[in-house]
């Protein structure tokens, strides 16, 4: 599924019959599209529209990066994605900071960083973070079903983990590219070797990070696995040689991807082969709307088949590679596993590795709105979130059935029933001195005779029977003790004229 990207002010059906003649003509495999909303007013509402009913198309993308470009605002965002709910599409998010990366690349450029490590240093981990969870509140508020594309860092993808739990509609997977590479490189002081990883969200440099997608892969945290494959040759990248905001974004992966997840996943036992067919095809086609036509092997779907042989081993190299381009950022990477041959509507386009495809053999394959593996979900969770008044007429007390299920938890076990407690005084504290302090002139104080120190403290008297320095005998009661409830004769400690230290001249004493 490739990418239709209207620029700003151009109309969605004008770019749509664009890409659809280039590739009708030249595709050698089926396919479909996503169509980016770059800008939104009441013409691009209504050719959305005109794409899900009459064009095949049930999703479309927005970006919150590239400022002044195709980054929609908050209102934008909010307002798209309670339109595609509207109509049973898929919003697909692009997710970045466009208004922080902005700013740090004014910086950086301005401190005489110009080199491809600019453009990871403008983009940190939490600038993508913090774009996911926004994207994901908002779509949230409208209950829109969305997909995160090649999330590349942890922080992003434990809040896509942490919603989800929560039962928010997400779907997302790691860049391929981040499961077999850091981005590390990007500080080379070879500049075409830096710039050939420049891409958006940049490949982190944690070490760590191509495992960990692979073990979330593993538990469902992420769904499936895109490469966002989109190549540039040596010389279109150096367009940026002065200047990293100017580096064409983009990164190789379609021919790889498979290869990287296999050797990485499966081979190291972290993924079954029945997980790593989920993540590559059949959660993707099911999220689509392409299931069972695509995705599974089965009677009455097309005859789409890799034959994989796991046993294959396969050096990466721009030397054997199929992509125009001519470096890989995958360069003599091993991998164990491999496909054999590709079958294509019965017809064998690969064998052992010979291409066999035939130009314009693919064809457009349209997307239904109203995926169920998605919004089936969507329709239970619509009536559970549906708010509800509260009818208050004097005929019923408590709070009833009325709250919604986000609150539901914190009611406690009475149903709901509202009810005042009943204000339980504490037990007034019986003094008695302990085995270790002596009563003083044998007088018992096990049993006081008045309860003036339990009415008016928080804490016990002193052995001798004075009160603790440590309480206090502030109260807003009127039961606060005057001069004539003080005992002159029971008093057994005297006031202080001069403080230790000496007698202060200030107003205090």
């Amino acid at each position: 599924m490739d990418f239709v990207i209207p620029q700003k002010g151009q109309s969605l059906i004008e770019a749509y019959n664009e890409w659809r003649n280039w590739a009708d003509e030249n595709a050698c495999c089926d396919y479909n599209f996503h169509v980016a909303v770059t800008w939104w007013s009441e013409q691009v509402k209504e050719e959305m529209a005109e794409l899900v009913r009459n064009h095949g198309v049930n999703s479309f993308k927005i970006f919150m990066a590239y400022k002044d470009v195709f980054q929609l605002n908050d209102k934008e965002i909010y307002e798209v994605f309670e339109w595609c709910k509207e109509l049973g599409a898929i919003a697909q998010v692009h997710a970045e900071n466009g208004d922080i990366i902005k700013e740090n690349c004014q910086k950086l450029l301005a401190a005489g960083i110009t080199g491809p490590e600019g453009h990871a240093l403008s983009r940190p981990e939490d600038v993508e973070a913090e774009a996911v969870n926004r994207a994901c509140v908002l779509a949230n508020q409208v209950n829109c079903p969305i997909f995160i594309d090649n999330l590349t860092s942890k922080a992003a993808t434990d809040i896509v983990a942490t919603l989800r739990k929560q039962g928010h509609q997400i779907f997302s997977g790691p860049l391929s590219a981040a499961l077999g590479i850091t981005g590390l490189s990007q500080w080379d002081r070879d500049w075409k070797a830096a710039a050939a990883l420049v891409c958006s969200p940049p490949l982190r440099v944690d070490p760590d990070t191509p495992d960990f997608f692979i073990e979330r892969l593993a538990v469902n945290d992420l769904q499936t696995t895109g490469t966002d494959h989109c190549t540039f040759s040596s010389a279109q990248k150096a367009l940026g040689k002065d200047d990293f905001t100017k580096i064409p974004n983009g990164v190789n992966g379609v021919e790889e991807r498979l290869m990287l997840l296999w050797d990485r996943g499966v081979v190291t036992e972290k993924l079954t082969p029945s997980r790593f067919v989920a993540v590559t095809s059949t959660n993707a086609a099911k999220i689509f709307n392409l299931y069972p036509k695509k995705g599974v092997i089965s009677v009455g779907s097309d005859a789409d088949i890799v034959i994989w042989n796991p046993n294959k081993s396969k050096v990466i190299s721009a030397q054997t590679h199929h992509s125009k381009c001519d470096f890989n950022i995958f360069e003599g990477m091993e991998c164990h596993g491999a496909p054999e041959y590709v079958i294509l509507g019965g017809r064998v386009v690969v064998d052992e590795e010979e291409m066999k495809v035939v130009q314009g053999y693919g064809q457009f394959v349209p997307t239904d709105p109203f995926p169920a593996y998605v919004y089936d979900t969507i329709k239970v969770r619509e009536e559970d979130r549906k708010p509800k008044g509260v009818n208050r007429d004097g005929t019923s007390s408590g709070l009833g059935d009325v709250l919604p299920p986000q609150l539901k938890a914190t009611v406690p076990a009475n149903n709901g029933e509202a009810s005042v407690p009943a204000i339980t005084p504490e037990p007034k504290e019986q003094v008695s001195p302990t085995p270790q302090s002596p009563v003083p002139n044998g007088a018992d104080y096990s049993t006081p005779t008045r309860s003036y120190h339990a009415s008016h403290f928080t804490r016990a008297p002193t052995v001798s029977g004075g009160r603790n320095m440590q309480d206090t005998t502030f109260s807003l009661s009127s039961d606060y003790p005057s001069a004539d409830d003080c005992d002159e004769d029971n008093k057994t400690s005297i006031a202080v004229k001069a403080p230790p230290g000496g007698r202060s001249s200030g107003p205090f004493w």
